[in-house]
């Protein structure tokens, strides 16, 4: 069984959806996705936000 991925950089997350990264951090892949310069981050999950 897979371990479920909480964290997710930038770059890995594009179409990844609203409902798993919320609206800024949907937001932000599809910028870094595009080519807008956007600084090297992370988003965390709706999930883990709502397990702390």
């Amino acid at each position: 069984m897979a371990e479920k991925k909480y964290v997710y950089p930038f770059d890995e997350a594009y179409g990844l959806g609203k409902e798993l990264l919320g609206g800024k951090g949907a937001g932000l892949a599809e910028m870094s996705h595009i080519g807008v310069p956007v600084p090297e981050g992370f988003t965390i999950t709706t999930e883990a936000c709502t397990l702390y």
